[in-house]
């Protein structure tokens, strides 16, 4: 076992061959900064699981977290630079984004480029999917926003495969898991469900909330930004019974994908005459 450091990372620091430039979050296992890797040349960010916390159980989490994710080979998943030991501190090593889709929510956002990155979440998990992955946590602070609006999903950390038995109370994040995750039961349509709150969130500026019961809150705005055909897509994604919404990212993404030339037609002819 590595000995535990107590003491956190100070701007200007160093941890091998990176330079600690400034924290960016604190998790409830790990802290994340921004790092310049003097050696590439390049900043990077670095994910260090809080040390007072680190055990075994919790590395072996962490080792999972990066065999899973260097498997990926994906433009919209978040890719695991390094994984190791550095000065008795366990560190993931990945690409710095700019910000997250949580900081972006905060500003207006243009119908065009909501649809867009709704399509680039929806490729990424259909891909996790389709390599029977669940993500279990996708929300906002987990997507990572790059140079021209590119989005790659990170964390994870406690993805499950689908093959395995998932036991105990659900994991996840409270206002952006499914009902049924919550009770410690997550499938793909767990997440097709976090991604149609995002989804709605988008085109209403407005959170769903429990029991998501339609009319939602901000239905109103949802129906004069957005095309019938795509309310049905988001609706159906947040059905309460899993059984009724799309059985992956994918299934979702080609009924997305349908409702494109309609959609943005119509978003277009609001703005016009708005």
């Amino acid at each position: 076992m590595h000995s535990k450091r107590k003491t956190s990372l100070r701007v200007g620091s160093r941890l091998g061959k990176y330079r600690i430039e400034r924290r960016l979050g604190v998790g409830g296992f790990a802290t994340v900064y921004a790092a310049f890797d003097t050696v590439l040349g390049i900043k990077v960010a670095l994910k260090i699981p809080t040390p007072e916390l680190v055990s075994e159980a919790l590395l072996e989490e962490f080792r999972r977290e990066a065999r899973l994710t260097i498997q990926f080979d994906h433009p919209n998943i978040l890719p695991i630079r390094d994984a190791t030991f550095i000065d008795d501190h366990f560190v993931i090593i990945t690409p710095l984004a700019e910000r997250t889709l949580d900081d972006r929510l905060k500003k207006r956002m243009g119908f065009e480029l909501a649809f867009d990155l709704l399509r680039q979440l929806l490729d990424g998990v259909a891909y996790a999917h389709e390599h029977a992955v669940i993500h279990c946590d996708i929300k906002p602070e987990n997507v990572l926003m790059f140079d021209d609006n590119h989005i790659r999903l990170a964390d994870f950390g406690i993805a499950k495969a689908a093959q395995k038995t998932i036991s105990g109370s659900g994991t996840g994040t409270i206002g952006y898991m499914a009902p049924e995750q919550a009770m410690g039961k997550p499938s793909t349509r767990s997440d097709v469900f976090s991604i149609g709150l995002i989804a709605y969130r988008f085109f209403s500026s407005k959170w769903p909330e429990y029991p998501f019961e339609w009319p939602l809150a901000g239905n109103a705005t949802l129906r004069r930004r957005a095309h019938g055909d795509l309310i049905a897509v988001i609706r159906k994604s947040l059905a309460i019974k899993p059984r009724q919404r799309y059985r992956d990212a994918g299934q979702m993404l080609s009924a997305f994908e349908r409702t494109r030339t309609k959609a943005i037609r119509y978003a277009r002819r609001h703005r016009a005459t708005s």
